[in-house]
């Protein structure tokens, strides 16, 4: 990586139809790590500008979704070249608008390139035909093909704005739809460069950019003229936007939080490698990822590994900006979400949990910023809510449990399922355990971002969401099917005779 260090404060426009907009109205976009630093400037879209969007991507939607998939791939393949030249720039962007360290900035433009290339890869998928044979009685050949819905509005969370654009963007763009993306209002930068540049070489209104305040916004959901909205974020989030959409039965997908339980076994294998993978599975992002690790259960025999375990990387966390050499946790995004957590830690110290806190907040321009002490909570009551809610910050609860039907029962007592993970050194064991989590997506051994397997079938249960993103799946969510059914000449008069 070069200089990740940005000169002067960075501007964005809308993008629309092809051309670059400004604003007189801008978001304003405040540095988490240094209280009253201005990060840059996003265009505020009006109602209006939203409107001029929609019309853009339903003008482009026609030919883009006449050409063959094969044919939107060879452009999209040309429009994701030479992405990769400005990312040391877009994550230090990123880095200060979010907080977050800048190696992981970089790792979030990257995997968005690396889902790009997923997706292009099962081109050849997108138009497949099914041919059902002649049945007794109904004389037609019916072909099942799939078609493009229309206009998409992609709408992505502030923690990883650019990966997780990657899991539903270029699949929505493959599958035959026009696109606008709306990047996080609170981090939008880095984004909508990245998109611009995207946006640039592929025809006018395909893609499309409109940064701005929620409510100016609101027609790239419920306009009639949007065929699915896309959506990453909290539950109440995801309940707005189903609640926005419904009036003109527009689609969502729903990726929403989730409270994954980490479920440690009898027969865990707890060397360094596997507490590694634990501790980035709880601690990556500060906490801010939604299928992080949220609550840890641990069989009773193994506890104080874990704990002493966590406590020792946790001993050498430096808690810091995220541009700063040898910084490894940054700060939390908001001062909300920072005083949410907090108040999660008081309430599991009020309760008399075991509550253990670790490293040194930073001084100097950087008081006063949206840091946070990382913390244990050992065996706390289940009923807090460091337990049943998602703390979205760098605290995790370490339960125990005595056998595995009590560990079953506690990780799948939530109103979430998005992830979770089994560790066991015995392969069969762990499957049967994880055959039974309530959940979209289950790890053995190993759990979170990193580990995702990008070509796979992604997203949640319960009040994690509904809908799929990543891999043919994640396309067919973009398309519905269409039967061509065809009469069967012979069939019929054998039928009549």
């Amino acid at each position: 990586m070069t200089d990740t260090s940005t000169q002067t404060a960075v501007r964005t426009g809308l993008f629309i139809g092809g051309e670059e907009r400004f604003t007189d109205d801008v978001l304003r976009i405040a540095d988490p790590g240094k209280p009253g630093r201005t990060v840059g400037e996003a265009a505020a879209a009006s109602p209006q500008d939203a409107r001029d969007a929609i019309a853009a991507a339903k003008a482009a939607f026609p030919a883009w979704s006449a050409m063959s998939a094969t044919e939107r791939a060879a452009q999209m393949t040309a429009a994701i070249a030479g992405i990769a030249d400005d990312r040391d720039t877009d994550a230090a962007i990123l880095s200060q608008e979010n907080g977050k360290v800048v190696f992981e900035a970089w790792v979030d433009a990257l995997v968005f390139e690396l889902r790009w290339n997923l997706a292009l890869s099962i081109a050849d998928q997108v138009e497949a035909v099914t041919t059902l044979p002649t049945a007794p009685g109904i004389p037609v050949t019916t072909e099942i093909h799939h078609q493009a819905l229309g206009v998409v509005t992609a709408i992505v969370p502030f923690n990883w704005p650019i990966a997780i654009l990657g899991a539903s963007l270029p699949h929505a763009l493959l599958a035959g739809n026009t696109a606008i993306v709306k990047p996080p209002p609170t981090a939008p930068l880095a984004t909508a460069r990245v998109v611009q540049r995207i946006a640039r070489k592929l025809p006018p209104g395909v893609l499309n950019v409109v940064t701005g305040h929620d409510a100016d916004v609101s027609d790239l959901i419920q306009s009639p003229d949007v065929a699915k909205v896309t959506f990453t974020g909290s539950v109440r989030g995801g309940k707005k936007i189903q609640e926005l959409a419904s009036g003109s039965l527009t689609r969502v997908t729903l990726e929403l939080g989730g409270n994954d339980p980490a479920v440690i076994l009898e027969d865990a294998t707890l060397d360094d490698t596997q507490l590694d993978r634990l501790y980035a599975a709880i601690y990556d992002t500060t906490g801010q990822i939604c299928m992080n690790a949220k609550r840890v259960y641990v069989h009773r025999s193994r506890v104080d590994e874990v704990v002493d375990g966590l406590a020792a990387r946790l001993g050498k966390a430096v808690i810091g900006y995220g541009l700063d050499q040898g910084t490894t946790m940054g700060p939390l995004h908001s001062p909300a979400q920072k005083s949410f957590v907090e108040d999660l830690i008081a309430e599991a110290k009020a309760s008399g949990a075991d509550v253990r806190e670790f490293g040194e907040l930073p001084g100097g321009e950087l008081a006063g910023g949206n840091f946070l002490r990382p913390a244990i909570v050992v065996d706390p009551d289940p009923s807090l809510r460091v337990v049943t809610e998602e703390q979205f910050g760098p605290v995790i609860p370490v339960l125990p449990f005595d056998d595995d039907e009590g560990a079953i029962a506690a990780a799948n007592d939530t109103w979430a399922g998005l992830g979770g993970s089994v560790w066991s050194g015995d392969l069969d064991h762990a499957k049967r355990v994880a055959a039974r989590i309530e959940s979209g997506y289950v790890w053995i051994n190993d759990h979170g971002a990193t580990r995702l397997d990008l070509r796979a079938p992604f997203g949640g249960v319960k009040q994690s969401g509904y809908g799929r993103e990543q891999g043919i799946e994640g396309v067919r969510d973009f398309q519905d099917t269409r039967s061509i059914a065809v009469l069967d000449e012979e069939a019929l008069a054998a039928q009549q005779h």
